[in-house]
């Protein structure tokens, strides 16, 4: 199969890589259509859906995958979340989300101001791209769970669910 993933990000194309390591993963810049921040459950899927949709009908790919990292807010208390869409060529749309923990009051504040989480975190951590590395994830978790493997988790529910339907 070939499969296009909706992003240029290495670690968002390595998670897919490893959960459909037989088959051929090509990443693609493909539009999220919401803010560069999401800052809800609901705009973070959204962003995902719509990287997918945009994958799969490229119709080069037997599957489009999206995945969008963001925050959301429960109780005050402001949390790293993501989800990923996979889309197949029946238009069929996949979606799972996957690990949250709370962030610092330093980077809500800084998010509260309008700045994005990729900033914040290369700010807060004085290293450059962590979104290509280990992720705020891996930074709030001592290096224990990766972006890499956070993004993996769910795209192993997508792919789960979709061999499922077949």
């Amino acid at each position: 199969m070939k499969i296009y993933i909706g992003s240029l990000n290495p670690t968002k194309i390595d998670s897919v890589k490893q959960i459909f390591a037989e088959d051929e993963v090509i990443g693609v810049e493909a539009q999220s259509k919401v803010a560069a921040q999401p800052f809800s459950d609901e705009e973070t899927l959204e962003g995902a859906i719509n990287r997918a949709r945009e994958c799969a009908a490229l119709k080069k790919s037997d599957i489009g995958v999206g995945l969008e990292g963001g925050v959301m807010e429960i109780e005050d208390e402001w949390y790293l979340c993501n989800w990923g869409a996979l889309v197949d060529q029946k238009e069929n749309v996949y979606k799972a989300s996957g690990a949250r923990i709370p962030l610092p009051e330093e980077i809500k504040k800084g998010l509260q101001t309008g700045r994005e989480l990729g900033e914040l975190i290369d700010v807060y951590t004085e290293k450059t791209d962590v979104r290509k590395c280990e992720g705020t994830i891996g930074v709030f978790t001592n290096g224990l769970v990766q972006r890499e493997e956070m993004f993996g988790h769910v795209v192993k529910l997508l792919r789960g669910q979709w061999l499922y339907d077949q």
